[in-house]
Protein backbone atom coordinates (compact mmCIF):
# COMPACT_ATOMS: atom_id res chain seq x y z
CA UNK A 1 0.00 0.00 0.00
CA UNK A 2 1.81 3.00 -1.46
CA UNK A 3 -0.26 5.26 -0.16
CA UNK A 4 -0.12 4.28 3.23
CA UNK A 5 4.06 4.72 3.28
CA UNK A 6 3.78 8.13 1.49
CA UNK A 7 1.53 9.42 4.79
CA UNK A 8 3.55 7.97 6.72
CA UNK A 9 6.67 9.66 6.15
CA UNK A 10 5.07 12.80 8.38
CA UNK A 11 6.67 11.71 11.84
CA UNK A 12 10.15 13.56 11.18
CA UNK A 13 9.18 17.25 12.02
CA UNK A 14 11.48 19.44 12.94
CA UNK A 15 11.90 19.96 16.82
CA UNK A 16 12.61 23.11 17.92
CA UNK A 17 13.88 22.95 21.46
CA UNK A 18 12.22 25.41 24.02
CA UNK A 19 14.23 25.03 26.67
CA UNK A 20 12.22 26.09 29.56
CA UNK A 21 9.28 24.20 29.55
CA UNK A 22 9.50 21.17 31.41
CA UNK A 23 6.23 19.55 31.24
CA UNK A 24 4.29 16.86 29.01
CA UNK A 25 1.54 19.05 27.35
CA UNK A 26 -2.33 17.95 28.37
CA UNK A 27 -3.99 15.98 25.71
CA UNK A 28 -7.16 18.93 26.32
CA UNK A 29 -4.73 21.68 24.87
CA UNK A 30 -3.02 19.29 22.19
CA UNK A 31 -7.22 18.62 20.53
CA UNK A 32 -7.75 22.37 21.36
CA UNK A 33 -5.10 23.35 18.96
CA UNK A 34 -5.67 20.19 16.27
CA UNK A 35 -9.29 21.92 16.00
CA UNK A 36 -8.08 25.44 15.83
CA UNK A 37 -5.90 24.25 13.06
CA UNK A 38 -8.10 25.06 9.93
CA UNK A 39 -6.10 25.55 7.29
CA UNK A 40 -2.34 25.77 6.92
CA UNK A 41 0.80 25.46 4.47
CA UNK A 42 4.53 24.67 4.53
CA UNK A 43 7.63 22.51 3.59
CA UNK A 44 8.09 18.73 4.62
CA UNK A 45 10.54 16.08 4.72
CA UNK A 46 9.54 12.44 4.37
CA UNK A 47 11.39 9.90 5.50
CA UNK A 48 9.81 6.93 3.84
CA UNK A 49 9.46 3.17 5.08
CA UNK A 50 12.50 1.94 2.89
CA UNK A 51 14.91 4.72 4.41
CA UNK A 52 14.95 7.07 1.36
CA UNK A 53 14.05 11.26 1.76
CA UNK A 54 11.13 12.87 0.42
CA UNK A 55 10.44 16.84 0.24
CA UNK A 56 7.96 18.83 -0.58
CA UNK A 57 4.82 21.13 0.35
CA UNK A 58 2.06 20.19 2.16
CA UNK A 59 -1.53 21.66 2.51
CA UNK A 60 -4.06 21.37 5.01
CA UNK A 61 -7.86 22.24 5.51
CA UNK A 62 -9.46 20.79 8.14
CA UNK A 63 -11.75 18.88 8.86
CA UNK A 64 -10.67 15.83 6.47
CA UNK A 65 -8.69 17.70 3.43
CA UNK A 66 -4.77 17.51 3.24
CA UNK A 67 -2.32 17.62 0.09
CA UNK A 68 1.61 16.66 -0.32
CA UNK A 69 2.93 17.45 -3.34
CA UNK A 70 6.29 16.33 -3.90
CA UNK A 71 9.30 18.19 -5.39
CA UNK A 72 11.68 16.87 -8.21
CA UNK A 73 12.81 14.24 -8.47
CA UNK A 74 10.08 12.86 -7.06
CA UNK A 75 6.61 13.30 -8.76
CA UNK A 76 3.68 11.85 -6.74
CA UNK A 77 1.13 13.74 -5.39
CA UNK A 78 -0.99 12.70 -2.59
CA UNK A 79 -4.77 13.85 -1.85
CA UNK A 80 -6.73 13.40 0.78
CA UNK A 81 -10.47 14.76 0.70
CA UNK A 82 -14.08 13.48 0.35
CA UNK A 83 -13.14 11.06 2.97
CA UNK A 84 -10.84 9.19 0.66
CA UNK A 85 -7.10 9.56 -0.48
CA UNK A 86 -5.72 9.11 -3.89
CA UNK A 87 -1.83 8.66 -4.36
CA UNK A 88 -0.87 9.79 -7.75
CA UNK A 89 2.53 8.69 -9.45
CA UNK A 90 2.93 10.41 -13.03
CA UNK A 91 5.80 7.70 -13.69
CA UNK A 92 3.61 5.14 -13.25
CA UNK A 93 0.99 4.13 -16.50
CA UNK A 94 -1.10 2.55 -13.38
CA UNK A 95 -4.04 3.75 -12.22
CA UNK A 96 -4.28 5.88 -9.15
CA UNK A 97 -4.53 4.14 -5.99
CA UNK A 98 -7.39 5.20 -3.84
CA UNK A 99 -8.29 4.52 -0.26
CA UNK A 100 -10.85 5.29 2.50
CA UNK A 101 -9.66 8.07 4.75
CA UNK A 102 -10.94 6.59 7.53
CA UNK A 103 -8.43 3.60 7.34
CA UNK A 104 -5.71 5.50 7.87
CA UNK A 105 -4.17 6.77 11.12
CA UNK A 106 -3.61 10.17 9.69
CA UNK A 107 -7.75 10.67 9.91
CA UNK A 108 -7.61 11.17 13.90
CA UNK A 109 -5.65 14.73 12.75
CA UNK A 110 -8.21 15.08 10.16
CA UNK A 111 -11.31 15.20 11.95
CA UNK A 112 -13.90 17.28 12.39
CA UNK A 113 -13.69 16.80 16.28
CA UNK A 114 -10.53 15.91 17.46
CA UNK A 115 -10.87 14.64 21.03
CA UNK A 116 -7.44 12.52 22.61
CA UNK A 117 -9.64 11.88 25.41
CA UNK A 118 -11.92 9.88 23.88
CA UNK A 119 -11.66 6.24 25.43
CA UNK A 120 -8.77 3.92 23.96
CA UNK A 121 -7.86 6.73 21.32
CA UNK A 122 -4.31 7.13 23.11
CA UNK A 123 -2.07 4.80 23.77
CA UNK A 124 0.89 6.64 24.72
CA UNK A 125 1.67 9.92 26.10
CA UNK A 126 5.13 10.97 26.93
CA UNK A 127 8.15 13.77 27.03
CA UNK A 128 11.33 13.85 27.13
CA UNK A 129 12.63 17.10 27.72
CA UNK A 130 12.22 19.29 24.68
CA UNK A 131 8.43 18.03 23.02
CA UNK A 132 5.66 16.01 23.83
CA UNK A 133 4.72 12.29 22.03
CA UNK A 134 1.12 11.75 21.52
CA UNK A 135 0.45 8.13 19.87
CA UNK A 136 -3.22 7.58 18.78
CA UNK A 137 -5.15 5.03 16.74
CA UNK A 138 -8.48 4.88 16.27
CA UNK A 139 -9.97 3.00 19.09
CA UNK A 140 -12.53 1.12 17.01
CA UNK A 141 -10.07 -0.23 14.18
CA UNK A 142 -6.70 -0.54 16.22
CA UNK A 143 -5.59 -2.52 13.52
CA UNK A 144 -5.74 -0.09 10.64
CA UNK A 145 -2.50 1.27 13.15
CA UNK A 146 -1.59 3.99 14.67
CA UNK A 147 0.17 7.86 14.32
CA UNK A 148 3.02 9.34 16.83
CA UNK A 149 2.60 13.12 16.92
CA UNK A 150 5.38 15.12 18.65
CA UNK A 151 4.49 18.94 19.94
CA UNK A 152 6.43 21.38 21.37
CA UNK A 153 5.07 23.74 23.77
CA UNK A 154 4.18 25.98 25.72
CA UNK A 155 1.25 26.62 23.07
CA UNK A 156 1.07 23.28 21.57
CA UNK A 157 2.99 23.62 18.08
CA UNK A 158 2.79 20.24 15.94
CA UNK A 159 6.49 19.59 14.55
CA UNK A 160 6.31 15.97 13.30
CA UNK A 161 4.53 12.83 13.04
CA UNK A 162 5.71 8.87 12.17
CA UNK A 163 2.75 6.96 10.58
CA UNK A 164 2.70 3.25 11.83
CA UNK A 165 0.56 1.16 9.25
CA UNK A 166 -1.24 -1.74 9.72
CA UNK A 167 0.79 -3.12 7.46
CA UNK A 168 3.91 -3.17 9.72
CA UNK A 169 5.17 -0.12 7.44
CA UNK A 170 6.26 3.16 9.34
CA UNK A 171 6.52 6.94 7.41
CA UNK A 172 7.80 10.03 9.02
CA UNK A 173 6.72 13.24 8.28
CA UNK A 174 8.94 16.40 9.77
CA UNK A 175 7.21 19.69 9.52
CA UNK A 176 9.02 23.04 8.76
CA UNK A 177 7.17 26.26 9.95
CA UNK A 178 3.19 26.18 8.98
CA UNK A 179 1.91 28.95 7.51
CA UNK A 180 -1.77 29.09 9.42
CA UNK A 181 -4.84 30.61 8.19
CA UNK A 182 -5.81 31.93 5.32
CA UNK A 183 -7.78 30.46 1.93
CA UNK A 184 -6.59 27.60 0.24
CA UNK A 185 -9.01 26.67 -2.29
CA UNK A 186 -11.54 23.39 -2.25
CA UNK A 187 -9.83 22.70 -5.67
CA UNK A 188 -6.36 21.92 -4.18
CA UNK A 189 -7.99 18.55 -2.59
CA UNK A 190 -10.83 17.53 -5.52
CA UNK A 191 -9.28 13.66 -5.54
CA UNK A 192 -11.44 13.18 -8.59
CA UNK A 193 -9.25 15.47 -10.95
CA UNK A 194 -6.01 15.62 -9.11
CA UNK A 195 -6.24 18.48 -7.60
CA UNK A 196 -5.85 20.53 -11.07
Amino acid sequence: MRFLKTITLGAVLALAATGAWADKLPLGSISNYLNGLTTAKGEFTQINGDGTISTGTIYIKRPGRVRFEYNAPDTGLVIAGSNTVVIYDTKSNQPPETYPLSRTPLSIILARNVNLGQAKMVTGHAYDGKATTVTAQDPENPQYGNIQMKFTGPTPELRQWIINDGNGSQTTVILGALTKGGSLPNSLFDTSKGGR
